[in-house]
């Protein structure tokens, strides 16, 4: 257990290792405030390397605080479309407005005033105070989590903010002052490249082999103890591609609930029949000439599963009509219009790239 592990033990072989074994990241490169809170926010459910191309991208297009507090919505969302969880980035740009307004343009260098801005939790807030200021404060994350847990043989339920607070109490007894930075970010490299979260953990490359509990006791598959999450909720789609030449539909999701403010690809409750599909689009006031049944398609929300079917269907004349759609040429839409990657098993069909596509 954490409470009777010498937790001191960890702290020189992590730096040691980290020194020698640290990846080299864009936003390490540059390690400014803004860059990474950032890259703290795109990590979060998202591979590093799938992160790569979108850090580039976004903060080369808003390179300062300031230009992410001004930028047009539509434009924000393209940046970030294919991360998902739209949320976190409408939350920056609040954050990075109340920034202009209270601190000047400037991240504050301080773990308090970090945690009040807008989607700063404690993990980002430890990460950019420590990481771009240097401030001994913890940052724990799911690989923090995972290898304190395995090191300690701690079998409490992760899950729950009384164990992360634990966790994050007892690193903060030994977070070296003047090596914060290395530290944690030391951690976080040690869980997302040697105590892996899928699979067995490379236990010879690890710094700490020598007394890690979990290795000692062969516990490392058990090991967080993570209670279930509530099963999702499942809906049943049916997804349109209304074509007319190089014209393709797409509608503008509601200002709130999931997926606000992004384009999508027109759908409806249920699975459809051929007949049933074709009667929906009578009813857009389309006039339909031909149909093709799609496969079916499943995307994962946090709490909710949709379960997809998917029709072509070519129309005679596209024109907007009443029904709050629009019809767009494919190329524009890559360029404009932020389309979930919910939708992606089905832009294939009209020539889109979605999110990482793009950078292929």
């Amino acid at each position: 257990m954490l409470e009777n592990f010498p937790l001191e033990k960890i702290v020189e072989p992590l730096l040691t290792w980290f020194q020698e074994n640290a990846r080299a990241l864009p936003w390490r490169a540059q390690a400014t405030p803004y860059r990474v809170w950032v890259s703290e926010i795109m990590l979060q459910q998202t591979r590093v390397e799938a992160v790569k191309p979108y850090f580039e991208r976004f903060t080369k297009a808003l390179p300062t605080i300031k230009d992410l507090a001004e930028c047009e919505e539509e434009k924000l969302l393209k940046l970030w479309e294919g991360l998902g969880y739209y949320n976190r980035v409408r939350n920056m740009q609040n954050a990075a407005q109340t920034v202009m307004k209270e601190y000047g343009g400037v991240l504050p260098a301080d773990y308090e005033k970090l945690l009040k801005l807008k989607g700063i939790g404690h993990y980002t807030a430890g990460a950019i105070a420590s990481i771009a200021y240097k401030i001994p404060v913890p940052a724990v994350d799911g690989n923090v989590l995972r290898v304190i847990t395995r090191v300690s043989a701690d079998d409490s339920d992760i899950m729950k903010q009384s164990v992360r607070t634990k966790v994050e109490q007892a690193l903060s007894q030994i977070i070296p002052k003047q090596r914060a930075s290395a530290f944690n970010q030391g951690l976080m490299e040690l869980g997302a490249t040697v105590c892996l979260p899928n699979g067995a953990p490379l236990c010879e490359q690890c710094p700490w082999k020598d007394f890690c509990e979990a290795k000692k006791k062969n516990l490392w598959s058990k090991l967080p103890v993570k209670s279930k999450a509530k099963p999702r909720h499942i809906e049943d789609k049916t997804v349109f591609i209304i074509r007319d030449g190089e014209k393709f539909m797409l509608h503008k999701r509601p200002a709130k609930g999931l997926l606000a403010g992004l384009y999508e690809l027109p759908n409806t409750s249920g699975h459809l029949t051929e007949e049933e599909a074709l009667l929906w689009a009578k009813n857009q006031e389309l006039s339909p000439i031909r149909i093709q049944k799609l496969e079916e398609a499943k995307h994962i929300f946090s709490h909710v599963e949709w379960h997809m079917t998917g029709y072509v269907i070519r129309v005679d004349e596209l024109i907007d009509n009443k029904k709050g759609m629009l019809f767009v040429e494919v190329s524009e839409s890559e360029e404009q219009y932020p389309i979930p990657a919910a939708f992606s098993a089905y832009t294939k069909y009209i020539n889109i790239r979605l999110g990482n596509e793009k950078f292929k």
